[in-house]
């Protein structure tokens, strides 16, 4: 299956589960549990954010087996998150890696605050999130005057094209599937509101 083709399917997906016609009990069934027990064969990546109410198998439509979930809040790109999709690509053949952000992400909102000085001090561990997203937000804060919506909005997109940016830039590996159109790496923002999975340009 091609890249193309899985993310029409995972499009397909995200349509059931607005509709509410989701295959997911068939897909997670017991037999369907046996079926995966021994091998697995994910026809996409999808690094998404850590937030409870976005969880990408339900979000697409997908089952047991079906894709290679790594979550982290924010949706951000470290080491561990590219020998991840490293690992899947070379295990499993992997042609395509969704960045998977969402609405009202609480990550993005942390790091707006901090870089409006809004916020207290971050520990050591959730500053290393806000250290990845704040590149990416910057210019845009340079832009406002005042935290809204539209800067929100904004900065969610701003952080999962960067996130995408990073995939494709920070690997050789990935760098050169991508460049010899053997990869495909898009960002995606999931609305909390609709259940929509928009996919970037």
């Amino acid at each position: 299956m091609k890249a193309l083709n899985i993310l029409e399917s995972l499009k397909a997906g995200n349509q059931r589960f607005i509709d509410g016609d989701s295959k997911i009990q068939a897909l997670a069934s017991p037999k369907r549990r046996e079926a995966v027990a021994d091998r697995q064969k994910p026809i996409a990546v999808i690094l998404g954010c850590s937030d409870s109410r976005v969880p990408a198998e339900i979000v697409f439509d997908q089952g047991l087996g079906d894709l290679f979930v790594i979550r982290v809040a924010g949706n951000i790109v470290a080491p561990s998150q590219i020998g991840s999709i490293e690992f899947a690509i070379e295990q499993f053949g992997v042609e395509l890696v969704v960045v998977l952000g969402h609405s009202n992400c609480g990550a993005v909102e942390v790091t707006i605050e901090d870089l409006l000085d809004l916020s207290e001090s971050n520990s050591e561990y959730l500053e290393g999130i806000v250290s990845r997203i704040r590149p990416a937000l910057k210019p845009l804060i340079e832009d406002h005057v005042k935290n809204d919506g539209s800067l929100k909005n904004r900065a969610v997109k701003a952080n999962i094209n960067a996130s995408v940016r990073q995939l494709e830039r920070g690997s050789e590996i990935l760098a050169r599937l991508v460049a010899t159109e053997k990869l495909m790496i898009v960002g995606a923002e999931y609305s909390l509101d609709t259940g929509l999975v928009s996919f970037l340009d």
